[in-house]
């Protein structure tokens, strides 16, 4: 009998490829997706991706998926206990994993685990230390395709949004950046590939830059995101 399980789901490539290896894994079953979308804007946190075009993709994937509003300003403990509620009702239901496409951030990897803990729920990271060259690559032979839809204005230029992620991406990309960007350099929008029935359609629209304080304590070191966005 396989074990429940509800996917943590960003819409990028790194969520598509670990969804993709845990739906082709015989021991678990994927009861749901859960998305944390900012209730101000109705875009998925840190991507900056409408909701809109995240409903296409889960539309296109077949499975249902769980919303987590969440406001602009929030701090850790109300998001831990927003974040506790949800997974709590997640148990309700027999689940008994969270998946997620984390590949190598070990601090994070170690919050989430404390976290699923507290509620009787065990982590599985099917992408977890696992080469980003050789992640990428597979992603790329699989037939995904993706959109770079976030960037880090402090580590790539502001050109770097809205293009496909592809093999001439990776080669223009700065030694210093991880081809996944798992250090937060860019985020992805993924549009084709095996866990959809159709492709997503959509339309490219602005490149909008927003200004982050690095610091509380230094509100003039800032660093700029650039988004691509997407209808």
């Amino acid at each position: 009998m396989k074990k429940r399980a509800i996917f943590n789901w960003s819409g990028g490539k790194d969520s598509a490829l670990a969804l993709y290896h845990t739906m082709k894994n015989d021991v678990f079953e994927v009861q749901e997706l859960i998305t944390t979308v900012n209730a101000d804007l109705e875009r998925i946190s840190m991507h900056g991706v409408r909701r809109s075009m995240l409903e296409k993709q889960v539309k296109a994937i077949e499975l249902p998926l769980s919303v987590i509003s969440l406001p602009t300003e929030i701090d850790m403990s109300t998001y831990d206990a927003l974040m506790k509620k949800e997974l709590n009702r997640i148990c309700e239901g027999g689940v008994t994993h969270s998946v997620f496409g984390d590949i190598f951030l070990e601090d994070l990897k170690n919050y989430r685990e404390e976290r699923l803990k507290e509620v009787g729920l065990e982590g599985y990271f099917p992408l977890w230390k696992r080469d980003t060259k050789e992640i990428i690559q597979e992603f790329l032979s699989l037939g995904f395709r993706t959109l770079v839809v976030s960037v880090d204005g402090s580590k790539l230029d502001k050109s770097f949004a809205g293009r496909e992620l592809d093999q001439a991406f990776l080669n223009d990309l700065p030694d210093d950046v991880d081809p996944c960007g798992e250090n937060g350099e860019f985020h992805t929008f993924v549009f084709d590939g095996p866990i959809f029935k159709t492709p997503i359609q959509f339309e490219k629209g602005e490149v909008v830059g927003k200004s982050y304080e690095l610091s509380k304590t230094a509100p003039e070191k800032t660093v700029t995101y650039w988004f691509q966005d997407i209808i």
